[in-house]
């Protein structure tokens, strides 16, 4: 089915400079979702992307439209517009069809989503194309019919689709044909009737369906299951329980306010931000509490390694950013870091280290290429700044204090032994091993890698653990072996030490991470007055160098590294990134944070530095989607690409804000003051 979809997206996308072809794109439209199911919505237009938070496949494919008197009007050809229902979770968007305007609403309750629409349009149907894939299958597919609910199954997956008002009709289809998929014209959904044969209309996944409005209104429903775990007659008795609730829109929007992500009449700072961050990561979140870097939105791998994965670093440094920024805007967010901790406890390997990325919604070990620590030999594909990440996070969580006793004590056995792991590949000049980087493609001793064994160290340090102090010695000796990274006459630390003991001289966002080291070592040491010149030379260095400001769109921010060739499509040169831009305000604020906490006027300008930077990730800034979404990239005709939205930068821009509202430097940088 995915297959089938990428060579329609192939015909598509050819010949354009800013397309990869092949891929399921979700750089416009909206998520909803929870509790492990995330569906996308855009013009009328659903599907599921929840698979790696919840093993279901779902919908792979859907299209909506109203028909009157046989004519039918898709929404996807219509203008549409689209929106959050008051910063929730219910995706609101409105068809404006030649014949009248439908209201269409998308809300995600755990395993069920609920499509709403409603329209004053005389003697209309809403006419639903819903593709189904249970297990990921689309053949091998069978139905089952229960009045009015149909079950499409293959064998662990078992999905159900049904009505608030029932169907007044519905046929099954066959996927597309070979002679469709060889054909140079994309393919059209949905298909025509069946071609005769008596088995199409009960083994497919394909279903075309014909919904009564009910006062102008009806509502579809969803529903994946998972067999091992579910009853039919449960299904079936949610299935009816939710087409009677969810009857009008004061159903949909009084279910989206109460699952709101943050209290929409908290006094927090640039509210809208901080509320869209925290829905993000919510959407990218399982059941287990670990989150997935994005949407994949590359599903054959063609263009991508794939981000439908959990990666401990991205992962471990949101729980950090998250744990910081609640303990500051009290978001009520003790159960995401319950579950972030028992998560890292429980995928922890033998040795104390984390594997390359796992599956989010169960924690198994998912395909990559960093992990050595799992075969035999002494390979460098290992990526030690993750297990770096993950002991900053869980040190930090003991360190602000455990109710749950039991999860206590994980805690800190998980800690003890991934210590050991870390001394391990702490070589004994205080830098960390030959590995691979935190952008995964290329080898060395890396300056971020050294950022995140002086920020886990220093955590550990600052904690009331027997361990505490021989972190303490270590973090002092990795923050001595800092200076073996230093450039002078670039005024930057260097990309890594590779080969012979050359330093590359490159300049890359990644080292930025540096900031937020030292800012969590000055806690338990001493950041002496040439390394503090060292930091702010280099974040200023470090932002000039990396800044690109393109003369033909209005967009502007970081890229990655210099030298960064990857997805460039026809633009022959490195691209904006969110993550970069976000990580540079981020570094900037910890600066400001640092210099003002040794007395130091620098902090002004820092500070003035994280604000300008800030603003480019803002809702409403250049880098922001009207979604609210952060995609990954940017082509410099401010095209977006790559996963939309990335949970990496959403939590920098949720931990920059926190910071600098903190610290009193969100809205005017001469207020910036030593915390007392």
């Amino acid at each position: 089915m995915r297959l089938r979809d990428a060579l329609d997206d192939y015909k598509r996308a050819s010949g354009e400079e800013t397309l990869f072809p092949g891929e399921r794109r979700t750089l416009s439209g909206r998520f909803s979702g929870g509790d492990g199911r995330l569906v996308h919505v855009e013009e009328g237009v659903l599907r599921d992307f929840g698979y790696p938070l919840s093993g279901l496949t779902g919908m792979v494919r859907s299209r909506f439209g109203v028909t009157v008197d046989g004519i039918k009007h898709w929404f996807d050809d219509e203008a549409s517009t689209q929106t959050y229902h008051d910063g929730t979770g219910l995706v609101v968007t409105t068809h404006d069809t030649p014949i009248g305007e439908v209201t269409q609403l998308d809300l995600t309750l755990g395993d069920a989503h609920l499509t709403g629409f409603e329209t004053e349009i005389e003697h209309a149907e809403i006419i639903a194309y819903v593709s189904l894939a249970p297990d990921g299958r689309h053949s091998r597919v069978g139905q089952l019919h229960h009045e009015d609910v149909i079950e499409v199954y293959h064998e662990t997956e078992h999905d159900f689709l049904g009505s608030s008002t029932g169907f007044s009709g519905f046929r099954g289809q066959i996927p597309a044909t070979f002679d469709d998929l060889i054909s140079d014209e994309p393919t059209e959904y949905p298909r025509p009737p069946h071609d005769g044969r008596y088995a199409e209309d009960r083994l497919s996944g394909d279903l075309v369906c014909w919904l009564p409005l009910h006062d102008g209104s009806t509502t579809l429903i969803t529903l994946l299951t998972d067999w091992e775990e579910t009853e039919r007659s449960d299904a079936l008795d949610r299935m009816e329980t939710l087409s009677s609730e969810f009857t009008d829109r004061e159903a949909f929007t009084a279910a989206a306010d109460e699952r709101a992500p943050v209290d929409p009449d908290a006094d927090i700072p640039l509210h809208e931000s901080v509320a869209a961050d925290v829905r993000v990561l919510s959407l990218l979140t399982g059941d287990t509490g670990l989150r997935m870097a994005g949407p994949d939105f590359d599903p054959y791998y063609r263009h991508s390694g794939g981000y439908g994965y959990t990666w401990f670093r991205d992962d471990a440094e949101i729980a950090l950013f998250v744990l910081e920024s609640d303990q500051h805007l009290d978001l009520d967010l003790a159960d995401w870091h319950a579950r972030s901790a028992r998560a890292y406890c429980e995928t922890q390997r033998a040795d104390g280290s984390w594997p390359h990325r796992v599956w989010p919604h169960n924690g198994a070990l998912a395909p990559g290429w960093a992990n050595a620590r799992l075969e035999a030999g002494d390979g460098v594909d290992y990526q030690a700044d993750q297990t770096g990440s993950v002991i900053a996070f869980l040190a930090s969580y003991y360190a602000a204090g455990i109710d749950d006793r039991k999860l206590e004590k994980r805690v800190i056995d998980t800690l003890e032994d991934a210590v050991d792991s870390l001394d391990e590949t702490l070589l004994d000049d205080g830098r960390p091993m030959v590995c691979q980087n935190a952008w995964e493609d290329s080898i060395g001793r890396f300056t971020h890698t050294t950022a995140t064994f002086l920020e886990a160290y220093s955590a550990l340090a600052a904690t009331d653990l027997p361990i505490a102090d021989h972190a303490r010695h270590q973090a002092t000796r990795v923050y001595d072996a800092v200076d073996h990274l230093w450039l002078s006459d670039r005024g930057i630390y260097a990309l890594r030490e590779h080969g012979e003991g050359g330093l590359d001289r490159r300049a890359d966002s990644s080292t930025l991470g540096l900031i937020g080291a030292h800012l969590a070592y000055d806690k338990i040491g001493t950041v002496d007055d040439d390394r503090l010149d060292r930091l702010d030379s280099h974040v200023h260095t470090m932002i000039k160098a990396l800044w690109q400001d393109p003369d033909d769109s209005d967009i502007a921010g970081l890229f990655r590294y210099e030298g960064d060739g990857w997805r460039q499509g026809e633009q022959g040169h490195e691209k904006i990134w969110t993550v970069s831009t976000g990580w540079g305000a981020n570094a900037a604020a910890q600066l400001a944070a640092l210099m003002a906490d040794n007395d130091d006027d620098r902090a002004v300008e820092a500070a003035s530095r994280a604000r300008e930077l800030l603003e480019l990730v803002l809702p409403g800034g250049v880098l922001c989607e009207d979604t609210s979404y952060l995609p990954e990239q940017y082509f410099d005709t401010g095209e977006p690409d790559s996963a939309t939205p990335l949970g990496w930068p959403h939590a920098l821009r949720l931990a920059t804000v926190s910071l600098m509202d903190e610290r009193g430097m969100l809205y005017a940088a001469h207020k910036v003051v030593a915390d007392d």
